[in-house]
């Protein structure tokens, strides 16, 4: 049969730099090239299809679109591509590796175009299509694109450093040529290696111990301390472009100079002629993550099982993604995630109407549903005969028993694209914190569903919302308020008890038992507060309780400390019930009691707000977002332009306060200015809360080093004075206020590492038949039962499940 519709691919162009090609597996399903049906790529929008004969979905978008031709393409491994570094599941990717690996070397690959228009079932496949110089041409634009997978690899990638005024304004001081290489050392000890060269002085001082056991005591730092001289570069990382690893310790970041070259010939160092001998800090840290592993075999030293089935399959690191992977585990381990995603996955990708799947949130989280609990991916993976030649070390199962195969896993390129789309931190490749990942998916998902017109309360994140009631009693007078706010998790800190140090120096704490931290978050505590109704600051006292319980609890475990201003995680122990229940029942607040008398609200006392442009408010509200966010944004943009205000919307829309009233300036050297996200969450890293670390920016006009002298001089200032009288109804807010509140642990998110933003990320879950289940990244095991109990103690998060 011949196409009478081949003269209208004339009409198709290649795809352009800018345009993802799907060709490495589905847009809505984790069936790849690799398979034997491969993949089908349209040919007008650059989607990627399956063939499957229950999921049909490069059918399904070419009926959708009218889109008539795909080019079908399959791949497999070539026989030299069976190297060593293969023979185990992959490894985290480095950043350099992203460049360097040609697909043509690894892989033989088939393509055929197809015509859908003349068989609207299976494609017409037309043989000999490369006759046509156009399409010859066309199919060789979509086989030697970036895919979607890699170009958003790539992207992610990409650290984007930027000057700062302390880099393009330098001062320097001429001291003439510093040692040669090899020669020099650090001006405070006799380290030769991790230097950094102070770019006012040119004094060496050596770096602080780094990732990998790179050695270093801190001089540099001391140096900028003592001279406050703001901007240094490591010697070793140098090239020849004028690349290298610069730090300004003013702004506590990475940085970017301009002028490096010139700045560094004024110490007699000739950028051409650098050769770079040292790890940046972005190779470090991502070699450093490599190295973090959980143990995958149990206490008799055998290897763990692994395991195989529905709700058994791995997600493979796609680089720096395990905070990620072990999110999307547990949340697909609750069953209103799974009813919501898994039985409407065919009904959803023959209705959505978007055009691209790849955009669809909806289309994105029914994949991952029918990825993770089909079990259709969930088998193990090809066995490869070990290699003599590879190196011990690269086998976690270094002993006589037989070596487990795991799974592929699934890659989840897609999904992290778009979730992360936009996003300042989960738009990159870096280790990322795996619970502001939590809290950023369920904003969206939110937003996606008020967008949508859903009804919010019938969507699986409804499961973790639940209301803390705020009590504040004047000392004096004795009047009360009350406050209540919607949250999604229960973050509780963790008390510092040092007991010793282990062999290597490492510090040792006391456990200590999760009813403890539970106390310090309900107790009460005293903070200075402008009373309304006495006219003069008192001592108040502050008591936080339930005013509902949520059907899912997520509970946060601070463990953090600062080492030189930069937050550090402590492996503090947090002891369990030994049943892993929680009984909630005497944390139940209940609201203004019989005798209590509310405090004045204290509205009248301040400045009213500007009148909004009622234009600009109407088309933000048409948008569908709130009125007070509405509002916020014409504030910080100058209250006229809409589209300006969209914009900061949409950089702002994670604020921890993006839903607290507008406080205007009342005097005490408050600004009228909203704190910047970026403040905020500055001094949030230092272990303040958003509200506390929103009063200290406003009581110094947006000055962060101000606001850090002002939160350390008021430690008892909990931020009250600036909160909402009643900043949610109590009764819109989720979950539910009816006893008894017990709760069973379902799963708990573990991280071994110095910090939230480095080493790795795993989940242990409690499954149905396999017990506790390990999943760590692509390889998934029946967990030991003394490794649950040990690690349980140094969990970061814990989800516990309503009974």
């Amino acid at each position: 049969m011949s196409c009478t519709h081949i003269g209208d691919i004339a009409r198709l162009q290649q795809p352009k730099l800018s345009q993802s090609v799907h060709r490495e597996e589905c847009t809505q399903c984790f069936d790849n090239q690799d398979g034997p049906n491969g993949v089908d790529v349209c040919l007008t929008c650059f989607n990627g299809g399956c063939l499957d004969k229950e999921r049909h979905h490069a059918r399904t978008h070419a009926a959708k679109t009218g889109h008539g031709f795909t080019l079908n393409m399959k791949r497999k491994p070539k026989p030299s591509a069976n190297r060593a570094e293969d023979e185990e599941p992959p490894a985290k990717m480095k950043k350099l590796a992203i460049v360097e690996e040609r697909e043509e070397d690894k892989y033989e690959h088939k393509t055929v175009l197809k015509c859908w228009k003349c068989d609207s079932e299976h494609g017409l496949e037309l043989p000999d299509a490369s006759v046509d110089p156009h399409v010859q041409s066309l199919i060789s634009g979509v086989t030697q694109s970036m895919s979607s997978a890699r170009q958003s690899e790539v992207k992610a990638w990409e650290e984007e450093f930027a000057a700062c005024e302390h880099t393009l304004m330098l001062e320097q001081l001429a001291t003439g040529s510093i040692a040669a290489s090899g020669l020099a050392h650090c001006s405070k000890c006799e380290l030769k290696e991790n230097l950094w060269l102070c770019l006012t002085c040119g004094s060496l001082g050596c770096g602080r111990q780094q990732f990998g056991g790179v050695g270093g005591n801190g001089h540099g730092l001391n140096h900028f301390e003592e001279t406050q001289h703001p901007v240094s570069v490591k010697l070793g990382t140098i090239t020849p472009e004028g690349g290298a690893d610069i730090y300004c310790y003013i702004c506590n970041d990475s940085k970017l100079d301009p002028d490096l070259a010139r700045h560094l010939s004024t110490f007699g160092i000739n950028v051409q002629k650098q050769t770079k001998t040292e790890k940046s800090m972005t190779e470090l840290q991502i070699e450093h993550n490599l190295k973090f592993d959980f143990s995958l075999t149990g206490e008799d030293g055998k290897a763990l099982e692994p395991v195989f089935g529905p709700g058994l399959t791995g997600l493979s690191n796609l680089g720096n993604s395990c905070y990620m992977a072990s999110v999307m585990q547990t949340l697909f381990s609750l069953d209103p995630f799974k009813q919501r995603y898994l039985p409407t996955s065919a009904t959803h990708w023959e209705l959505c109407q978007e055009l691209l799947p790849a955009s669809c949130l909806d289309c994105q989280m029914h994949k991952m549903a029918d990825g993770l609990l089909s079990g259709r991916y969930s088998h193990p993976r090809p066995h490869v005969s070990p290699s003599p030649t590879a190196p011990k070390e690269t086998n976690p199962f270094a002993h006589d028993s037989p070596i487990p195969v795991f799974q592929e896993g699934v890659r989840p390129t897609s999904f992290k694209a778009l979730v992360g789309k936009g996003h300042e931190e989960f738009a990159t490749m870096r280790q990322q914190d795996a619970e502001e990942f939590f809290s950023h998916l369920v904003s969206t998902l939110r937003r996606h569903a008020k967008r949508l017109g859903l009804d919010a309360a019938k969507e699986p994140t409804a499961v973790f919302a639940f209301g803390t009631e705020q009590r504040l009693e004047c000392g004096e007078c004795k009047r009360v308020r009350y406050r209540v706010d919607e949250t999604d998790t229960l973050s509780i800190p963790v008390p510092t008890k040092e007991k010793g140090k282990d062999e290597e120096g490492k510090v040792l704490y006391e456990e200590v038992a999760l009813k403890e931290c539970l106390e310090i978050v309900m107790g009460a505590e005293a903070l200075e507060y402008q009373c309304p109704a006495c006219q003069k600051k008192v001592i108040a006292t502050k008591r936080t309780r339930f005013s509902t319980f949520p059907h899912i609890l997520v509970v946060h475990a601070k463990k953090f400390q600062l080492v030189n201003w930069v937050p550090a995680k402590l492996d503090i122990p947090v002891n369990l019930p030994e049943d892993d229940l929680l009984m909630l029942d005497q944390y139940l607040g209940g609201g203004l009691r019989p005798g209590e008398t509310e405090l004045p609200n204290d509205e009248a006392a301040s400045p009213g707000l500007p009148e909004f442009n009622p234009a600009a408010m109407a088309q933000l509200e048409a948008m569908g977002f709130p009125t007070i966010r509405c509002q916020k944004a014409l504030l910080a943009t100058g209250n006229a332009d809409p589209e300006a205000a969209m914009e900061w919307l949409f950089a702002h829309m994670e604020d921890p306060d993006i839903d607290a009233p507008i406080q205007p300036s009342g005097g005490g050297g408050s600004s009228n200015s909203e704190p910047s996200a970026e403040q905020v969450s500055m001094l949030a890293d230092m272990g303040f809360t958003p509200a506390q670390a929103g009063k200290a920016l406003r009581e110094t006009g947006g000055n962060a080093e101000r606001a850090v002298e002002w939160l350390f001089s008021h430690p008892d200032d909990t931020g009250e004075e600036i909160a909402p009288a009643a900043s949610t109804p109590a009764a819109s807010v989720g979950g539910l206020a009816t006893l008894p509140a017990r709760f069973r642990l379902k799963a708990f998110v573990s991280h071994k590492g110095p910090s939230v933003h480095s080493g790795h990320y795993v989940a242990h879950i409690r499954t149905e038949n396999e017990g506790w289940v390990l999943f760590n990244d692509e390889k998934v095991v029946k967990a030991d039962a003394e490794g649950v109990r040990e690690l349980k103690k140094l969990a970061y998060l814990y989800v516990f499940e309503r009974i």
